[in-house]
């Protein structure tokens, strides 16, 4: 049973209700229509990112498949789509500018007569009330997925319309907040990505003429982990930090943590993490993401769905490293050697065999004083701690004590 707060009582004329009492909840379709070059876009898991639909990344497919899908699928403006494999979660509220279908993706359909209102509903599913819901009953090893009964028995505390309105305009007042605080911190990226092409141009085509060389000539190992439950190993609530594909972001290592026992931990030395490893994700809907492990002294692993190279700092420095790989030029060549299965991945030999340009150190060492600046200024906006006052605010506002 869902252990869903402190206390599952809810104030005056609120009520407990699932998702597929007030809404209908249903999800796209499950086969893999064949891709087209000029067509209709199928949005999957992969393309819902930061609150919106990246139609860029998108497959299309003949308009006869998406007239097929859409007679049951069929997504209209205000709508919610929710990501059910991979990572999951990213609630988008649909603002239509084009038509496409969908696939591995929950639908959530509101009406005007509905009694509930769908940035209510938006904010409830990126709260930790939702997100706990999901995580317990999500399945999957290396790629995890929750099911359509799941998502339709999602259990939402649910006051009276004109409250749901009014915490959701506080919650859009906060959020909005917080974006624009992490819109600086991305800029900040953009930057530096900036000064990276102008200083060394593009590592593709090497317009300048750098040294060349393979992440196996850079690095002293590249490797992957284990799942602990192949070992015969459970997680647990403490121990060591373990990363799966969910923690490396793009650029940036999530600070949710699982753990595993020490003795996992030792029996899998070959995966050890250390402090400023490059960590790129290996499967599914986020391979290609890539970020440093930023560990300290702590100690760490991974599972089998992501690679650590520990470079050798001498011939190439981990941060430089970093931002070639986030560059479109190399995720293009590193994807292009995706496997295109049930589910895309890229092999430890891929990795291996991807090639960075290396300048002379003396100028790596110069882009790193720049990068310093810019990382100081990342420190600022991360200890303002917007996030977490977000999430306060969120875990208040469906206990309904805002």
């Amino acid at each position: 049973m869902i252990k869903l707060g402190c206390d599952d009582s809810l104030p005056r004329l609120w009520k407990w209700v699932e998702a597929n009492e007030v809404m209908d909840v249903r999800d796209g379709t499950h086969d893999s229509p064949k891709s087209v070059n000029d067509g209709v876009p199928l949005v999957t898991s992969k393309n819902l990112v930061g609150g919106k639909i990246d139609f860029s990344t998108c497959n299309l497919i003949s308009q006869e498949d998406h007239l097929a899908i859409s007679k049951r699928s069929a997504v209209d403006d205000g709508d919610i789509l929710y990501a059910m494999i991979g990572t999951i979660g990213n609630p988008v509220i649909v603002e239509k500018s084009q038509n496409f279908s969908i696939k591995n993706v929950a639908l959530f359909k509101f009406t005007k007569s509905s009694e509930v209102f769908n940035r209510f509903i938006y904010h409830f599913l990126n709260s930790k009330l939702a997100v706990r819901q999901f995580e317990s009953n999500s399945r999957g090893g290396t790629q995890k997925f929750v099911s359509l009964g799941n998502i339709r028995s999602l259990k939402i505390p649910l006051p009276p319309l004109d409250e749901q309105k009014r915490i959701a305009a506080i919650l859009d007042k906060a959020d909005a907040i917080r974006r624009k605080r992490q819109q600086a911190i991305d800029l900040a990226d953009d930057f530096l990505r900036s000064v990276f092409l102008d200083m060394f141009g593009d590592p593709v085509r090497n317009p300048k003429g750098w040294e060349v060389k393979a992440v196996e000539e850079l690095s002293i190992r590249v490797t992957k982990g284990e799942s602990p439950k192949w070992q015969g190993f459970e997680y647990c609530s403490s121990g060591v930090r373990f990363i799966t594909s969910e923690n490396v972001l793009w650029g940036k290592l999530d600070n949710r943590i699982k753990y595993i026992p020490e003795a996992f931990h030792e029996k899998l030395k070959r995966s050890q993490v250390q402090h400023g490893d490059l960590l790129i994700n290996l499967v599914g809907a986020s391979v290609g993401r890539a970020c440093l492990a930023d560990i300290e002294d702590k100690t760490a692993n991974i599972n089998q769905a992501v690679a650590v190279t520990t470079f050798n700092q001498t011939e190439i420095i981990s941060e430089l490293a970093l931002i070639q790989v986030l560059l479109p030029s190399v995720q293009r060549v590193l994807l292009g050697n995706a496997v295109d299965a049930a589910r895309a991945n890229v092999s430890l030999k891929n990795i291996r065999e991807l090639e960075f340009v290396v300048p002379p150190m003396g100028l790596q060492l110069e882009f790193m004083e720049r990068v310093s600046v810019f990382r100081e200024l990342e420190n600022k906006f991360a200890q303002s701690n917007q996030s977490d006052l977000f999430n306060s605010l969120s875990q208040k506002a469906f206990a309904g004590e805002l």
